[in-house]
């Protein structure tokens, strides 16, 4: 989960300066947490309290109205009782970190990550992403290989992983906020990556909507890397507010260190 913040908080004063260089700054004055850190934390309340989905996630709206989120997203959260909008955007994938972590079988998961995407993102493509990124989060987090974690994706799933990060560039890749323009090339950046940090750099180098594509890239490495490392999470953690360190704290304490 904390994987997942630091790649939003990172990636946030990139996702309209996308970068041309590996060698960017991790950390500015600037890097803040958006949307997707604070619907990540609402998932994790919602598991934590045994809360709906929609109900944390409407919760969180309330909280952090100014956080960055999409217009139909805005709309339903500002709507009681609406249902979900058939999206298929990548905001069902962003905040889906914490079911991969709280579950111990990948049926269970993969049901879970339906639920937590079909309450607002209803689309086949917006379940199947959130669905892909939490599998591949507790594959990591049961040490299966990379290659494992990248055929079981790949067969189940049906994204095209047969790429790198150049390839993904000198293809022109652009700004997309859906799920199956964002959440392989997000995949691609783990499976080519060496380190957490590694993966992020290389997440935020591919371009397009950065704070979230490496916000996915960050929870799958930090299963799959035994976690963050520490000069990297305490300036995530610095750039929290209360709300956000207690949730990710407590949520980390139960399901994370067990």
């Amino acid at each position: 989960m904390i994987g997942a913040i630091a790649g939003d908080i990172i990636g946030s004063v990139y996702e309209w300066n996308n970068v041309q260089t590996k060698n960017f700054e991790l950390f500015g004055q600037k890097s803040e947490f958006t949307d997707d850190s604070v619907l990540t934390a609402a998932i994790a309340d919602s598991i934590l309290s045994s809360t709906p989905y929609s109900v944390k996630l409407r919760e969180y709206f309330n909280k952090y109205p100014n956080a960055g989120y999409g217009g139909m997203f805005i709309t339903w959260a500002l709507t009681p009782g609406a249902g979900p909008y058939n999206s298929y955007g990548n905001g069902s994938a962003m905040r889906v970190s914490p079911v991969g972590w709280a579950y111990d079988d990948i049926e269970t998961v993969i049901s879970e990550a339906k639920k937590s995407a079909q309450c607002t993102h209803n689309h086949p493509e917006g379940i199947k992403g959130a669905q892909a990124v939490a599998a591949a989060i507790f594959l990591a987090r049961k040490k299966e290989s990379m290659s494992a974690i990248k055929s079981f994706i790949s067969n189940k799933f049906g994204y095209d992983l047969n790429r790198d990060p150049n390839m993904i560039r000198e293809a022109g890749y652009k700004f997309d906020v859906s799920c199956q323009g964002s959440v392989p090339e997000a995949i691609i950046a783990f499976l080519c990556s060496d380190s957490f940090e590694n993966a992020i750099r290389k997440a935020i180098w591919i371009g397009g909507d950065s704070d979230t594509i490496a916000c996915i890239t960050g929870s799958i490495a930090e299963a799959f890397y035994d976690g963050v490392p520490d000069s990297i999470r305490k300036e995530t953690f610095d750039r929290l507010d209360e709300n956000l360190k207690d949730i990710t704290n407590k949520f980390i304490s139960k399901y994370v260190l067990k």
